[in-house]
């Protein structure tokens, strides 16, 4: 029997099949159960491949935060074709959360993360690579510095390190505390667009009256629990620094921002702080955070090439640049990134700007 995400959640049941002729990315909903609460999955794929999870920001389900980069048609090649995604929701962040979801989403950052951990245990991976955008790399970043056995990679979009700036800060703490007596305001909108996507994105859907990701995204906006956004926030607000972690992280990591983001200076310092053998920056020009949404195919050749770096991605080369389905054909490719300094299996430090196509 086929249901909806919003049907799922309406019957309560544990394990439903999606109609898996929609969309490469609609697969199997769980409510995993946790210590913490319930928290809903979504598993894509094959469980017998290498595992990849994800994690979204603030007010954004696995929908809102990785369609752009999962409906490439790159993306089948790259990563459906050598994982199973597991698609993890923040408490009362997936599609139909109950009424009540606020009650059990009032986690702490490493609560949030250790619930990570448990979901792993559920579906019994050991290990994982890790996809996370913004508040979701946080949570990925120190899962991986609470459990770094279990971390076998991570690819950070406009990550976060440090405790919040004092601009952050008040942005945050406006927003939570409308969030809290108003809901979810046409201002709390505005600062979480502005949060998302760079200005340009911005001015283009104010002339046209909206595209249709911004619309889209203020959609799950609306229909969401605006006091389990408020709650993923506050996590994020409370966050503690992870530069003394990050230093010590021998986990392969590659980073990708856009030089719009607000998080721009965060991701340069994760970069510098972390073991240079471990990492590689990768900065997209005219982009702001969530590079995943404003310019998915800039992040297709560095994961491939990152990807490279692991025994489970046995793909060469050779072979990569003659598939016309892969994007590091041209004209995708970027020369630039296929210096051997830049190579996944080496991961030394680069600051390579992706052009805009």
């Amino acid at each position: 029997m086929v249901f909806s995400p919003l049907e799922v959640m309406e019957e309560g049941l544990d394990s439903v099949a999606l109609d898996m002729d929609l969309a490469p990315w609609d697969g199997q909903v769980y409510m995993v159960p946790t210590s913490f609460g319930q928290i809903s999955v979504t598993v894509c794929g094959d469980q017998d491949k290498p595992a990849l999870i994800t994690y979204p920001d603030v007010a954004l389900n696995y929908l809102s935060c990785f369609e752009g980069l999962l409906s490439c048609p790159e993306a089948e090649s790259v990563l459906f074709h050598h994982f199973c995604i597991f698609h993890i929701d923040p408490p009362g962040h997936e599609f139909g959360a109950p009424e009540n979801a606020s009650e059990h989403s009032s986690l702490s950052a490493d609560d949030l993360a250790d619930q990570v951990a448990e979901v792993l245990d559920y579906f019994g991976l050991d290990e994982v690579i890790g996809l996370g955008v913004t508040g979701g790399a946080y949570i990925l970043s120190l899962f991986a510095c609470k459990h770094a056995e279990r971390a076998l990679g991570l690819i950070l979009v406009s990550p976060l390190a440090r405790s919040p700036s004092w601009t952050e800060w008040l942005h945050n703490q406006a927003m939570i505390s409308l969030l809290y007596f108003c809901g979810m305001t046409e201002f709390v909108k505005q600062r979480l667009l502005q949060r998302y996507f760079s200005s340009g994105v911005r001015d283009a859907a104010a002339s046209v009256g909206g595209t249709y990701k911004l619309a889209t995204i203020r959609g799950f906006m609306d229909q969401g629990r605006s006091k389990c956004f408020m709650h993923y926030l506050q996590a994020i607000h409370h966050r503690r620094g992870l530069t003394e972690e990050l230093k010590k992280l021998k986990c392969r990591t590659l980073i990708l921002v856009g030089d719009q983001s607000p998080f721009h200076p965060e991701a340069m310092h994760i970069s510098e702080v972390m073991n240079r053998r471990y990492n590689a920056l990768i900065e997209v020009e005219g982009c702001g955070s969530i590079v995943t949404e404003e310019r998915p195919q800039s992040m297709l050749v560095p994961i491939e090439l990152f990807l490279m770096g692991y025994a489970f991605y046995e793909r060469s080369l050779k072979s990569a640049l003659s598939s016309p389905r892969s994007p590091l054909s041209p004209p995708c490719m970027a020369p630039e990134l296929l210096s051997p300094e830049s190579l996944g299996l080496k991961l030394k430090p680069i600051k390579t700007r992706v052009p805009v196509h």
